[in-house]
């Protein structure tokens, strides 16, 4: 059988180079597919999501509500969960301080909206890639930083100390896991036709990276900012849970609680 190849963009941070490997590598039957990665900073993937630039791309949950006339979500692949939202950090506690400046990891990322919605006066934002902003806050560029990814578990080696934790503050608010990052599949495109198939690919690729850990680790380290091993097991602790096997009816509610509050603050 002729292979279909098949552009698939996701991050390089932990969580999903630790759950795409085994489906772009051959790990796991891909059916009919030959998936070729992009991997890009995921606010460069929300950037591209908007230009319709990948069939299957990872985005955060901000730019698909944004685009979800133009994508549907695959069930599988998400990045949602309890304990893991965005830090803002600084060296002191500067905030809520409307003049405070702010480096956020991008306009369209998940953590900048929840910073909007946990306090709208905070306008003066700057954004920087992701592995950017701890230096530019050490280095005083900026007053406090808005943190994803592995820079949650090593801010401390910065002379940090955390704000808020947005993730917290989420889950006090509505009792929810926070929705962070989604697979999304353009409505548009013919491989629309194959979306259970592509979710079934990439369940077969989560469950063959939880049984098989250490398998991906020299993808992993190909790609991550953050070399260590307790760093990279950290972050895919955290990161990679039952919903990223399926997003399930907790899932979707915490996703469409999301939309609520930012319809009702004029953020969508």
């Amino acid at each position: 059988m002729k292979m279909i190849p098949l552009d698939i963009a996701f991050s390089p941070c932990p969580n999903d180079t630790f759950i795409f490997h085994a489906m772009v590598v051959g790990c796991v039957d891909s059916g009919r597919f030959r998936f070729i990665p992009h991997l890009d900073d995921v606010e460069a993937l929300n950037s591209k999501a908007f230009g319709k630039t990948f069939p299957v791309s990872k985005v955060s949950f901000y730019a698909y509500l944004k685009l979800k006339n133009h994508y549907e979500i695959l069930d599988s692949g998400a990045a949602l969960g309890y304990g893991c939202g965005p830090l803002l950090v600084g060296k002191i506690d500067c905030l809520p301080d409307p003049a405070a400046k702010i480096a956020i990891p991008g306009e369209f990322t998940t953590a900048h909206l929840l910073l909007k919605l946990w306090h709208p006066e905070l306008t003066n934002v700057e954004i920087t890639r992701f592995d950017n902003i701890l230096e530019g806050v050490r280095a005083g560029k900026y007053d406090a930083g808005l943190i994803i990814h592995e820079g949650r578990f090593v801010y401390p080696r910065y002379g940090l100390k955390k704000i808020v934790d947005l993730g917290e503050w989420w889950e006090e608010k509505t009792g929810l896991p926070i929705p962070l990052g989604c697979i999304a599949i353009r409505k548009d495109h013919p491989f629309t036709f194959y979306k259970q198939e592509i979710e079934s690919i990439l369940k077969r690729s989560v469950t063959y990276a939880l049984n098989n850990q250490d398998a991906s680790r020299k993808f992993i380290k190909a790609h991550a900012q953050e070399l260590e091993d307790s760093v990279i097991d950290g972050h895919i602790d955290l990161y990679v849970n039952s919903f990223t096997f399926s997003l399930g009816e907790t899932g979707n509610r915490a996703v469409r609680k999301l939309e609520k509050m930012a319809l009702a603050k004029g953020l969508l």
